[in-house]
């Protein structure tokens, strides 16, 4: 049998629900105007740029090669995979590196990441927590399991009451997390204002961190260039337009029509 249902007074909505809301919204706001003052742009090696390039325009010629004759085609796989002069044979590159604890840059980005991401979430979090610690502030509109309450209800030790209410802990953290299509209207899809998406940076930023292999890449893309066959996809079109039959009254009308009008 079902408990009592719980009456919130009204109150709760005006000083601890509305202000949670504005309290997260603000400083994720505050947030990105932060990072964007705090950002430093990243030096772009040169060369790291030019053999993407190379690998993009390698890629591209396997994709849409058909449609360049086949000695165009010949002539820039040679410039590629030619096993004496070829480019990706040719060219080796030195791949140095870098430990993230000599790299100041990388030290400097990791302490602007701190201060502006993980220090304001522990300081407004924690100051939540004790100026709004132990309210019931909602109710999700369906039923939940009790593997939900320390989700929900932190903060709030009751084993009475519903999984379903949520607690003002909880509730802030749901705002951290819940704010991502409001930041995406107002400053745009590229923000650092969502608070999960800077999580999911930091989680990935040792990964990123490491720079790819250039010679690797080279093998790989000489080894798929190397399998690919020309076969022009142009070879019989003069014959294909010619065996249709075009009408052309019907072109010639909609273009006067729409001359008059």
């Amino acid at each position: 049998m079902a408990g009592p249902e719980l009456l919130l007074d009204s109150s709760i909505r005006l000083w601890v629900v509305l202000p949670i809301v504005f309290i997260t919204f603000f400083v994720g706001i505050i947030r990105h105007y932060v990072t964007q003052l705090l950002h430093s742009d990243k030096k772009v090696d040169l060369e790291q740029v030019s053999d993407s390039q190379v690998l993009l325009r390698s890629r591209i010629l396997r994709e849409n090669g058909k449609y360049i004759p086949r000695q165009s085609f010949a002539m820039r796989k040679h410039y590629f995979n030619d096993a004496e002069t070829g480019f990706f044979k040719k060219v080796k590159r030195k791949v140095v590196p870098k430990n993230p604890m000599t790299d100041t840059s990388m030290l400097t980005d990791m302490m602007k990441g701190n201060l502006t991401n993980v220090l304001p979430m522990i300081v407004i979090g924690g100051w939540i927590n004790w100026a709004f610690s132990g309210f019931v502030i909602t109710k999700v509109p369906f039923p939940l399991t009790l593997r939900f309450k320390p989700m929900l209800q932190r903060g709030i030790d009751l084993l009475s009451l519903d999984a379903s209410w949520v607690s003002s802990a909880s509730w802030y953290f749901l705002n951290v997390f819940g704010l991502r299509s409001m930041y995406s209207l107002i400053l745009g899809q590229d923000n650092a204002a969502d608070q999960s998406r800077v999580m999911q940076d930091q989680m990935t930023g040792a990964a990123m961190a490491m720079p790819p292999d250039p010679n690797k890449a080279f093998k790989s893309e000489w080894e798929a260039l190397e399998i690919v066959e020309h076969k022009w996809a142009l070879e019989n079109v003069e014959e294909e337009l010619m065996s249709r039959d075009l009408n052309f009254g019907t072109f010639f009308s909609q273009d006067l029509k729409s001359t008059m009008f």
